[in-house]
């Protein structure tokens, strides 16, 4: 396994990557949060260029500002409440998370920034062999399900049906309370829609905050105690679920940076988001 560096990867120009700790160095979620701020109000003011932090964290929840009471977990397992966008979701081993921390043009467009994280990470997840996309008023990074028919309808491509009256339909199903077949991490197995990656930002002062993070070969079952990014009749997926091998967190991190760079950096060379 190749050993993961800490501290800088500068580029002459441009974009900046800082590896804030991985594996057995994985980073304390409220440690990482003080160093977004300091690294954002140092952004603000031009005295560091943009800045990309990857890391792996330590085991958590995090809430963002729409979470509501009954996607957080059964059980009362501590959740930290942030200051993104988006809903609940886990960060813990085997997940690469980064914060990109940039100074955006004028006029500010937060969505074409989500569009241009979700279009980096979609060339990541190509570059080892897994199809990705972007599903219609959900962000994020996701592999589509198998078309399923019920009786007398047609196919309609992704999405849980696991009968022919689903309970998801009712706004009060809860997954968590029905069994294994329906808990976020056997979408795979369902051959359901399943997210790869999620994403939740701030933009504060034109300057960006938070980020993304995506499953390289994270302990799944982690997200069955909560309802992900408040998403009912989805689950969640993995690089090496998906690619049905072991993957390194070591093996993505240049593909990301690489992609990553390509992205943020030519951002006007990009379609703009819809």
């Amino acid at each position: 396994m190749t050993a993961i560096s800490r501290g800088e990867t500068p580029a002459p120009e441009g974009l900046r990557f800082v590896h804030l700790g991985f594996g057995a160095d994985a980073v304390e979620y409220e440690s990482a949060w003080q160093e977004q701020r300091r690294i954002h109000a140092a952004r603000f003011a031009d005295e560091v260029p943009d800045t990309c932090l990857l890391l792996e964290h330590q085991a958590v929840y995090t809430a963002g500002r729409r979470t509501s009471d009954d996607e957080r977990p059964l059980d009362g397992t501590p959740v930290v409440d942030v200051d993104r966008g988006g809903k609940i979701t886990w960060h813990g081993p085997g997940q690469l998370v980064g914060y990109p921390i940039q100074k955006l043009p004028r006029p500010v467009d937060v969505v074409a920034h989500v569009r241009r994280l979700e279009e980096a990470l979609i060339r990541v997840c190509a570059e080892f062999g897994v199809e990705a996309t972007r599903v219609e008023g959900r962000s994020g990074v996701w592999v589509l399900g198998d078309a399923i028919a019920a009786a007398g309808e047609r196919a309609a491509p992704g999405g849980l049906q696991l009968d022919f009256a689903p309970r998801t339909a009712d706004e009060l199903f809860d997954p968590r309370l029905n069994g294994p077949e329906y808990a976020p991490s056997n979408a795979g197995q369902r051959r359901e829609d399943r997210k790869l990656a999620a994403i939740g930002i701030r933009v504060a002062k034109g300057v960006t905050m938070h980020g993304f993070a995506l499953n390289v070969n994270p302990d799944n079952t982690s997200f069955d105690k909560i309802v992900p990014c408040g998403i009912r009749d989805a689950g969640v997926a993995s690089l090496a679920g998906e690619l049905g091998r072991q993957i390194t967190i070591a093996e993505v991190l240049p593909v990301a940076e690489k992609h990553l760079r390509d992205v943020l950096e030519n951002a006007e060379l990009l379609p703009r988001a819809v």
